[in-house]
C-alpha cells in the first residue's frame, strides 16, 4: 500500500505500526504518547446510578482490552 495524504484531525483505528508505515512518511513522528493499561485481559463496563444515587446493576460494556 502506498502512503496515504496525512489530514488533520483523523483517527486511525487500526495497529499503530501499520498505520505508521502505510500513511506516514519516515521520520515524520517526533513523539508518540501511548496511556496504558493494555492488554488487561479485562472488560470495561459504565456503571448507571438508580435515580436515588445508588448503585445500579445495569452496566453496558465499553471496551474489552484483549489481543485478538
Amino acid at each position: 500500500m502506498s502512503p496515504q495524504p496525512i489530514t488533520s484531525n483523523t483517527l486511525y483505528y487500526s495497529d499503530n505500526l501499520k498505520i505508521l508505515n502505510d500513511y506516514f512518511p519516515d521520520e515524520c513522528i517526533d513523539l508518540i504518547y501511548l496511556d496504558p493499561p493494555f492488554n488487561s485481559k479485562a472488560d470495561y463496563n459504565i456503571l448507571f446510578k438508580e435515580t436515588t444515587g445508588e448503585q445500579s446493576t445495569a452496566q453496558i460494556q465499553a471496551f474489552g482490552d484483549f489481543w485478538h
